[in-house]
C-alpha cells in the first residue's frame, strides 16, 4: 500500500496549537488521524469516516475526516496530504 506523507498548514497549526490547550484528547485523535491519512485518505477500504466535500476548490479541505467529535479537513496532492482545518463538532450542532 502506498504510504502518503502528511503536511500541515500554519492556519492548520495555530488552530491545533489552540485546541490542545483545551482538548488535551486532540493529542491522541491528530494521532489516529496522522495513521489513517498516512495510509487510506482517499478511504478506498472504506473503514473510515472520510467524505468527499461537494464545490470545495484545492486548498480549502476537499475532504473531510471524523474522528468522534473531531473533523479533519484536508487536500490530496499526488503523495501528500495538506491538513488544512481541525475543529470540535459543538454538540448542539444537528439539534
Amino acid at each position: 500500500m502506498p504510504s502518503f506523507s502528511v503536511l500541515t498548514t500554519p492556519h492548520f497549526d495555530r488552530l491545533f496549537k489552540t485546541l490542545v490547550k483545551r482538548h488535551p484528547d486532540l493529542l491522541d485523535r491528530f494521532d489516529e488521524a496522522l495513521q489513517i491519512l498516512k495510509t487510506d485518505p482517499y478511504n478506498r477500504s472504506h473503514a473510515h469516516h472520510i467524505k468527499k466535500r461537494e464545490g470545495i476548490r484545492p486548498g480549502e479541505g476537499q475532504y473531510r475526516l471524523t474522528l468522534r467529535r473531531w473533523r479533519f479537513r484536508y487536500d490530496l496532492y499526488g503523495q501528500e496530504v495538506a491538513l488544512h482545518y481541525c475543529g470540535l463538532r459543538r454538540e448542539d450542532t444537528y439539534r
